[in-house]
């Protein structure tokens, strides 16, 4: 039976299961469900067993050793799932200490499978949100690696933090104006779009492109936030209307 086909009660004493067998096979250096759980074909299965490691690791220090040595061991697994569910638990560590996790990441990022790869998209943007300073340290020195799925899949996971705070990601962004892979332009483009439309934070974007010097990632950028102004209109600060206004004004547009 999946996850969401159990009620609430169910689930939460399931969650409460699994952080308990979770908790004794690492007090007796033993993985047998727990890697059950890191590969289970259900997604919130997975999900609830990454976010009780989580919860584990800052909960019982002394065991903080052992759960990073049952991460590296499940990294080493062939199915993808696992080593996938390896990279998000290390996500909820490297909320408040990334510099235990960072291997996860480093490796994760070159990973053959893309579902190990997204997962250090989503894992870098979790953290980057609460734990921007090292997260976007780490960031910035894959910002101009040769591969171009590198660059773009950075770009992609510094977005959360520029949803509330775009001024701490824009230079890395503009790093980016000249690249010349279509792929990674198109990412930037949206992550700027994505990153303008709450409150305070279109005049920063705006602002901030006033200084770029690639005209033609300008121009679809501000397409972009005009139409994410439209798409997100129950949640976006302006209207789209303001926003286009706004954009014309500061921007010299006819």
């Amino acid at each position: 039976m999946a996850f969401y086909d159990l009620s609430k009660k169910e689930r939460e004493t399931l969650v409460a299961e699994m952080q308990g067998i979770i908790l004794a096979e690492l007090e007796t250096q033993r993985a047998d469900k727990t890697i059950a759980y890191f590969g289970d074909a259900d997604t919130y299965i997975r999900k609830a067993a990454y976010i009780n490691v989580g919860k584990i690791y800052f909960a019982e220090k002394a065991l903080q050793k052992a759960v990073l040595k049952l991460l590296d061991h499940l990294f080493k697994d062939a199915h993808y799932h696992i080593r996938q569910t390896v990279v998000n638990a290390a996500g909820e560590i490297g909320k408040k200490q990334f510099e235990p996790v960072q291997y996860f990441l480093d490796t994760g990022l070159f990973d053959k499978h893309h579902t190990v790869r997204n997962a250090v998209i989503g894992s870098v943007k979790k953290m980057g949100e609460v734990n921007p300073g090292p997260v976007l340290e780490w960031a910035r020195k894959y910002l101009h690696h040769t591969d171009k799925e590198v660059r773009r899949e950075i770009c992609h996971g510094i977005e959360l933090r520029g949803r509330k705070y775009p001024e701490d990601i824009l230079p890395m962004l503009k790093e980016l104006e000249h690249d010349k892979t279509a792929r990674v332009r198109n990412t930037l483009v949206h992550v700027l779009g994505q990153i303008a439309y709450k409150k305070g934070c279109l005049q920063t974007v705006v602002t901030h492109l006033k200084t770029w010097e690639n005209k033609d990632i300008v121009t679809a950028a501000l397409d972009e936030i005009i139409d994410v102004h439209y798409r997100y209109r129950n949640f976006s600060y302006m209207t789209q209307d303001e926003a286009r206004e706004y954009i014309r004004k500061e921007m010299n547009l006819a």
